[in-house]
């Protein structure tokens, strides 16, 4: 069986031929799942999706037409996917449930320390032999609180690392998690979190109840000077009322891998083209703001781990087989 692989990075093309080998043809493009690339996939019978694929009804409906009956999607969320229209036309959708946790984590903090000591201006800088120190002052983070949206196993990671930087912890989840108890968390509500911590990161998944988990309100509640880090989706965040906040000269920094209007635009180059987003365009001049392109599960060790969870998501296709990846079951 060859297998069609949607919005392949040239770093991970040589992962998944190696993944595949022996097991599977699979052909790889670096043009994302769309309504006008979906023909492509006609007589491809299980084909394998990106984060940023668009599967919408029509998107759907033009595989199935096609002859796709199976969907790999490598990655953990699925807010991109209808999967009530994929029952319906009785497609198969699977997705990683688990990958290195630690990837997003660690590069969360990446982001909060950046903006904490200003290192995108200072790099900036250096690159022109000014190296003046106005403008870069930070803070340590040690006796600091940390407000974690999103106690699972990324917000775990995140965490552990919280607490080596002898940080006060708060939390806020819908279920507590033991091991973030026993660091010593105190679970709060979400008002309590937001008057109080120095930095704000977000773990939770993107769901109707948690779109603009922190809009307008949210963010009046901040501290004026908190760090606001955002590696998980971009829904989660009103980025307009955040533009308002930070035209308002609000906050430390704000680090942001995902942004709610991101498909189109990231994993793509637009050097060359005007970027029509204006929000967007907005939002990257902020001095005390950096963006980055959804790269936080971007390593080594968590690709491989996708990788070989879609492997065997399409070998559990391919023998009937049931696994906890499974979003929408075979249809009987």
């Amino acid at each position: 069986m060859e297998i069609l692989a949607f919005g392949v990075q040239a770093d991970e093309k040589p992962l998944i031929e190696k993944a595949f080998e022996g097991r599977h043809e699979v052909r790889c493009l670096d043009v994302f799942l769309t309504e006008d690339t979906a023909p492509i996939a006609t007589g491809y019978e299980v084909i394998s999706t990106s984060v940023n694929a668009n599967l919408n009804a029509r998107v759907l409906q033009s595989l199935a037409v096609g002859g796709t009956q199976m969907i790999a999607q490598r990655s953990t969320g699925f807010n991109n996917i209808d999967l009530d229209v994929a029952e319906r036309l009785g497609l198969t959708v699977a997705r990683v449930s688990y990958y290195s946790p630690y990837s997003v984590a660690e590069f969360a903090w990446t982001l909060a320390m950046a903006v904490n000591r200003r290192i995108v201006r200072a790099s900036n800088r250096t690159r022109d032999f000014d190296f003046r120190l106005d403008g870069l002052l930070g803070r340590d983070l040690r006796g600091r609180t940390v407000g974690v949206l999103g106690t699972g196993k990324i917000g775990e990671a995140f965490t552990r690392i919280a607490h080596g930087f002898g940080m006060n912890l708060l939390g806020w989840d819908v279920a507590q998690n033991p091991a973030c108890v026993e660091l010593g968390m105190k679970y709060v509500d979400k008002d309590e979190l937001f008057a109080s911590a120095d930095v704000i990161s977000l773990h939770v998944p993107l769901l109707p109840s948690t779109h603009h988990i922190i809009g307008r309100e949210e963010l009046a509640a901040m501290k004026d000077d908190a760090i606001l880090v955002n590696s998980s989706r971009g829904g989660l965040v009103d980025t307009d009322a955040l533009v308002g906040e930070l035209r308002k000269g609000r906050f430390a920094g704000v680090g942001l891998d995902v942004y709610e209007a991101e498909a189109g635009l990231f994993f793509l180059d637009k050097s060359l083209e005007a970027v029509e987003d204006d929000t967007l365009a907005r939002l990257v001049t902020f001095p005390n703001v950096v963006v980055t392109s959804h790269q936080a599960y971007y390593t080594r060790d968590a690709v491989a781990q996708i990788v070989e969870a879609t492997v065997e998501n399409v070998a559990a296709y391919a023998e009937g087989r049931h696994t906890e990846n499974v979003l929408v079951p075979a249809a009987k």
